[in-house]
């Protein structure tokens, strides 16, 4: 039986680190400007610490509190909230310290295809943003790009749960064939999308192989350049 191709997506979702943006050497950055900054302000905080120990601080608190395992800010703030009250400061000084982070975090340099693709297809489509990540478009300087944006926190659920793609689908105020979602992550964004009814592209900068025993994505391209 013939089926007629489907419909161009309305909307166009994306991911942001890895996608948008290389994200481990940002965050290595932002914990190295946090780590000196506890250092000057707070040294007994960091006695007896590295940034490795303070990742296993901030996985702790994951273990702990499963139910906000998709809350980047909060795992990360508590962490750092633990780790000075340990060292006799006020919890308060956590705010602090989570904004020097924070900060740092959001100094991103997006890919040389990013700028130039949004650009162009922003005026074909609607652009929002859907991460699991705790990026703020505004300090990254992209707010103006993206209609909106739909982060785990808000939504209470990561990639790949089903129920962070319907998020943003009730935030554009679209049905899920509308939706085209571009992503890094095969299970969290590929295969996260198809299984909420979304279409999808992989986006493979680094000629990573396609994970064994699930589909083949139905398109996969190496630049945002390719999208059209």
């Amino acid at each position: 039986m013939y089926k007629p191709p489907p419909s161009p997506p309305r909307v166009l979702s994306f991911d942001l680190d890895d996608t948008l943006w290389p994200v481990g050497s940002v965050i290595l950055k932002a914990e190295r400007e946090l780590y000196d900054w506890l250092h000057a302000r707070y040294p007994t905080a960091v006695e007896g610490h590295s940034i490795e120990s303070m990742r296993q601080l901030r996985a702790g608190v994951a273990a702990r509190f499963p139910e906000q395992g998709h809350d980047l800010t909060f795992l990360r703030r508590r962490a750092l909230a633990e780790q000075l009250l340990a060292a006799g400061h006020a919890e308060a000084a956590a705010d602090e310290a989570f904004e020097v982070f924070f900060a740092a975090r959001n100094r991103v340099e997006c890919y040389p295809d990013v700028l130039p693709a949004l650009e162009r297809l922003r005026s074909r489509y609607r652009l929002f943003a859907l991460s699991n990540g705790n990026a703020d478009l505004d300090r990254c300087g992209l707010a103006g790009l993206f209609e909106g944006h739909v982060t785990a926190r808000t939504a209470g659920v990561a990639k790949p749960d089903a129920r962070i793609f319907a998020a943003l689908l009730r935030a554009a105020g679209v049905s899920a064939h509308e939706v085209l979602h571009v992503g890094d992550d095969p299970h969290a964004d590929v295969i996260g999308a198809e299984r909420a009814g979304l279409r999808s592209i992989w986006i493979n900068r680094e000629a990573r192989a396609w994970p064994s025993g699930f589909a083949a994505p139905i398109r996969t391209v190496c630049s945002l350049a390719e999208l059209d």
